[in-house]
């Protein structure tokens, strides 16, 4: 049998420190709003905690705005993260979430998104649950409105409205050099296996925000996207490819992108003669992606690369 909540050591010192956390915090006022998000509309209390986050990129987000955060995923979480919630206590996987520890931490707000989207409607009868997954067709929107939202709802509107402007700034330098800069394929490896994605995927916000032109835009849109080969590389010849190391934002051994790009057919591609192969950070577009200071990033790195190959 169970352990109930009552004799859980661990569970207590969950609520414990969430307790505490909340209890460390300045008194805000509160009021009742209700807001939109990716499942429909819920009513919540503004400044609300102790508060429940299960995916990365949205503690990516909150990290930047200066939310605190009272309990965490306990999958494996990109570096800044990593030091940032050390110590905050975790609240099982992005896949099966501890339930009985949630409800013993008392949450006024549970935040679910993206792998843990299914988890919805288990999590509802604790506490109110917003749904900020990203909308792969609105990439960039759906992003800096949830940056916004979570602006509104912890009090930082100005916090979020700066780190918006700061992204639109940084995407619109990246699309400027884009225009000029030819077309570009982004894969994914892992496991030795080689994975595409085009516009309107999960990673589209390369093509549909940041401007650069896609060399096969009929790709499959789908969570894994569409597998390849390195043939298929050479015949789409773009004059970028961006790769995502997936192992490596995992921390998984094995063979990196970089040696199994390394072959004949790839070193045929306008990409590979010009020096046009990207290694894109794979903990901000894998893990993180879709959090806001982690597309801020991604665009400024987008930027020094582009700036590079055109001096």
């Amino acid at each position: 049998m169970m352990p109930s909540t009552a004799r859980s050591p661990r569970r207590l010192a969950l609520a414990l420190a969430a307790c505490l956390a909340a209890a460390a915090l300045p008194a805000a006022a509160q009021e009742q709003i209700t807001v939109e998000h990716a499942r429909g509309e819920t009513e919540l209390s503004t400044n609300p905690h102790p508060v429940m986050v299960f995916p990365f990129f949205v503690l990516d987000t909150m990290q930047a705005l200066g939310i605190p955060v009272e309990g965490v995923a306990s999958n494996t979480m990109p570096g800044w993260l990593a030091e940032t919630y050390a110590d905050t206590p975790r609240i099982g996987t992005l896949f099966e979430p501890d339930m009985e520890a949630i409800a013993a931490a008392a949450p006024e707000l549970i935040i679910t998104g993206g792998r843990s989207t299914p988890k919805f409607d288990a999590l509802s009868p604790i506490a109110p649950v917003i749904d900020l997954s990203v909308d792969p067709a609105d990439f960039l929107g759906s992003a800096e409105r949830d940056a916004l939202l979570l602006g509104r709802i912890f009090g930082r509107e100005a916090e979020a409205e700066a780190l918006v402007a700061r992204t639109d700034a940084a995407v619109a330098a990246v699309k400027e050099k884009a225009a000029g800069a030819g077309t570009g394929l982004l894969i994914l490896t892992t496991g030795g296996r080689i994975s595409a994605f085009g516009p309107g995927s999960r990673f589209g916000i390369l093509h549909d925000a940041f401007g650069i032109a896609p060399a096969v835009p009929d790709l499959e849109v789908g969570t894994h996207g569409q597998a390849i080969s390195n043939e298929f590389i050479l015949e789409a010849d773009p004059d970028w490819l961006f790769v995502i190391d997936r192992d490596a934002a995992i921390g998984r051994a094995g063979e990196g992108a970089a040696a199994l790009l390394d072959n004949a057919l790839v070193r045929q591609t306008k990409a590979w003669k010009a020096g046009h192969v990207v290694y894109l950070d794979p903990a901000r577009w894998y893990l993180a992606g879709g959090g806001l200071p982690s597309v801020l990033a991604s665009a400024q790195a987008l930027d020094a690369a582009l700036s590079g190959a055109s001096q």
